[in-house]
């Protein structure tokens, strides 16, 4: 009991803190932080005070074991090359004996035997991964911590790849979109139908990224709207022959022998721009100021209906955009930027402030 108490004693003198005596078995191991069914969170503080340089001025290399989806972090300590299993923490850590002559490629060689490589991109696998210098209960140490989205991410991607978004509508968890972003994109430039742009927004929401354009559904108004019309004229033109041709019996004596009567279709006619070019020419073709011309007119939007009118304004609001960032200034381009977060506008506006130093 005495030497207990002596020995107590001795410690407190040195300064060292009771929770210092039992943080061993918490340093340099794989702890787990959280589960669920699409995400794995790991954890670990390494000891920094023996850390040693691996490549390029770092003390950490990560490889992956594809056949497990197991992810690893190596570290170099004096006489020792260490592999952590990041993804499953029950596993022993793995170790290749080294000396001054050992170089890192040497141990990379031994890992390989057993399934370890380097990877160059844990995003490409499903993971995520944040290392940070923290004080650990007084100790200097390397926290590194991944999170694993592999089931998560193979969900998303099938549902991009088929435009269907029933099998991740209702997964709460999240998906980081650094993962799967440039994925979207590919597919969101090949969707073509209005159902596939509907899927992808679903998808876009949960990412919390910019959703694409959904152009309205068709309909069949336009149909409509000219077999109603044209019966109507046909009738109005009989009628109005009829009263002209009546009004020639009784006027007969004086306007047939001396001045004919202009054709009648001109006077009945609808009103129509000033344009002999089509209304698909103006949707798809025409440049920004045909395209304002042609709005500005009121037999424009008398001639068109209401879907066909506002998909041209849509049009022009899209030109009045391209025109802006392709010959807008800084200062147009900044003011933009404040009210739409575009990132193609951020990138623009600093290619611009480069360009704009380097003249100067």
């Amino acid at each position: 009991m005495q030497k207990l108490m002596l020995l107590l004693f001795f410690f407190l003198l040195n300064g060292c803190a009771f929770n210092n005596l039992f943080i061993g078995g918490e340093i340099d191991k794989v702890t787990v932080v959280k589960y669920t069914p699409y995400m794995k969170h790991h954890r670990a503080y390494f000891s920094r005070t023996q850390l040693q340089t691996i490549r390029g001025g770092k003390k950490y290399l990560f490889l992956y074991n594809a056949k497990n989806n197991d992810v690893g972090v190596l570290l170099h300590r004096k006489n020792q090359y260490v592999l952590y299993n990041m993804s499953n923490p029950n596993k022993q850590p793995m170790a290749v004996n080294a000396n001054k002559k050992t170089k890192y490629w040497h141990a990379l060689k031994s890992f390989k035997h057993r399934g370890f490589k380097i990877i160059k991109s844990l995003a490409s696998v499903g993971y995520t991964a944040s290392i940070s210098r923290k004080r650990y209960k007084g100790r200097k140490t390397l926290l590194i911590e991944t999170q694993e989205y592999s089931r998560l991410l193979k969900l998303y991607k099938k549902a991009i790849k088929t435009y269907n978004a029933s099998k991740i509508k209702h997964i709460k968890t999240k998906l980081p979109k650094s993962l799967i972003y440039s994925y979207y994109k590919q597919y969101e430039k090949r969707a073509t139908t209005r159902a596939q742009r509907i899927q992808l927004k679903i998808i876009a929401n949960k990412l919390q990224v910019k959703a694409p354009y959904i152009p309205e559904k068709k309909t069949k108004q336009k149909k409509a709207n000219i077999k109603q019309t044209t019966p109507q004229e046909n009738k109005t033109t009989e009628k109005n022959l009829d009263t002209n041709s009546s009004s020639k019996k009784e006027e007969e004596p004086v306007i047939i022998q001396e001045e004919p009567t202009p054709p009648l279709i001109k006077k009945i006619s609808a009103p129509t721009p000033s344009s002999d070019k089509p209304y698909s020419y103006y949707l798809h073709q025409a440049s920004l100021g045909e395209l304002s011309t042609y709005i500005a007119n009121k037999a424009t939007k008398n001639s068109l209906s209401y879907n066909q009118y506002n998909m041209l304004r849509r049009r022009k609001l899209f030109l009045q955009e391209e025109k802006l960032f392709k010959e807008g200034s800084l200062e147009e381009l900044i003011a933009a930027y404040k009210v739409n977060k575009n990132p193609k506008y951020k990138k623009r506006i600093m290619s611009l402030m480069k360009a704009k130093q380097e003249s100067h």
